[in-house]
């Protein structure tokens, strides 16, 4: 895809469990609200064009997180993609699965992209090659 640089963030916030009427609750720190902005701090710091962010979390399956920072950015936004090809500095034209089949779109950039399993095809390590490791 050509990226020249990428940001990996990390926080040690947790989920709290409360106590409330002989029930435990869980409190999750970490909202779609606040990763989106500081998402967006970052994207307007160091001057990005594309946003790529995963479609949904694995622990709490929200889905709003790419479309939220979509909405604090002003960004077009593509979601649940299965193929990205970034035609110039101005476009790129994704392709993702709807009920029908699927549906090859152009978006304007910059632009928030929420990518779907079927965008990456893992590489598998030979059974040799782990051997040796």
């Amino acid at each position: 895809m050509g990226a020249d640089k990428g940001i990996h963030i990390t926080t040690d916030a947790r989920i709290d469990q409360v106590k409330y009427d002989n029930s435990i609750l869980f409190l999750q720190i970490i909202q779609p609200l606040l990763v989106a902005k500081v998402f967006k701090h970052f994207i307007e710091r160091d001057n990005y064009n594309i946003a790529l962010l995963g479609k949904q979390a694995i622990d709490d399956d929200f889905n709003q997180t790419g479309q939220i920072l979509a909405g604090l950015l002003g960004w077009p936004q593509a979601t649940f993609i299965s193929k990205l090809d970034v035609k110039n500095e101005k476009e790129a034209e994704i392709t993702r699965e709807i009920d029908g089949g699927l549906q090859t779109v152009k978006v304007r950039l910059p632009a928030v992209i929420t990518c779907d399993l079927r965008l990456n095809t893992p590489r598998f390590a030979k059974l040799p090659d782990i051997m040796k490791v």
